[in-house]
């Protein structure tokens, strides 16, 4: 009887995030990242540029963006408008059972989407590494995920962190070009490998930087939950 009222309880809980996540407005953002996805394949089909893996790794990280933002940005605030925030705070341990449940929800979407765009990829365009590009891309959008819930706890307002995480992300996008080959470029691109340095050093450097993505991410995550705690300022 126990065992039947907790498994009916995650299921319900597990219908509900699934409702939020793919709530609302996440469906425009999920057209655009796709229409944003076969414009740019449909320009490379008409040109006569020659494509490496390089390129098709740029041209999957901004739909990547597009696809993880809504949800994780507007985690807490859909809750809120729905005033259904007390219900879930009761939950115990709700930051794990429900938030974090609902971030993980949302990054498996992104990581089922981003492989569909790499097969896709695979038959239109180029041959590709569909696992190993995934998985590369995974490390920055992993990190701004992160990021972006950490800044929508401290914020307390969705539309408040969305724009602090747009400055930050055309911060990080015009960085990006003079910091190419460095360490503390977050959209360091794996497959680019500059012909003016080892592949030892190469392989360091991008070893160093997934460690500083993974170590971000896992302290944003943290900092994230242990704001929700202080359930107060959020009702």
């Amino acid at each position: 009887m126990n065992i039947a009222y907790n498994i009916k309880l995650g299921w319900d809980i597990l219908k509900y995030n699934l409702r939020i996540v793919f709530g609302n407005k996440f469906v425009y953002f999920l057209i655009a990242a796709v229409a944003f996805f076969l414009m740019v394949i449909g320009i490379i089909l008409f040109s006569n540029a020659s494509i490496a893996d390089n390129d098709i790794y740029a041209t999957l990280i901004f739909p990547g963006i597009l696809i993880i933002f809504y949800p994780v940005i507007f985690n807490i605030q859909n809750d809120k408008d729905a005033r259904m925030l007390e219900i879930i705070f009761g939950v115990p341990n709700y930051r794990y059972k429900v938030y974090l449940v609902r971030f993980i929800i949302s990054l498996i979407l992104l990581f089922g989407i981003l492989l569909l765009m790499s097969w896709f990829t695979v038959f239109a365009v180029l041959r590709i590494p569909v696992l190993q590009m995934v998985y590369e891309l995974m490390y920055p959008l992993l990190f701004l995920a992160c990021l972006s819930f950490l800044f929508a706890t401290l914020v307390r307002n969705a539309s408040g962190a969305a724009v602090i995480m747009i400055i930050i992300g055309l911060v990080f996008w015009i960085l990006s070009e003079p910091l190419q080959y460095s360490k503390w470029n977050i959209f360091l691109n794996p497959f680019d490998v500059p012909s003016d340095i080892s592949h030892s050093v190469w392989r360091n450097i991008l070893y160093q930087n997934r460690l500083m993505l993974i170590i971000g991410s896992v302290v944003s995550l943290l900092w994230a939950m242990v704001n929700l705690q202080r359930r107060e300022k959020f009702v």
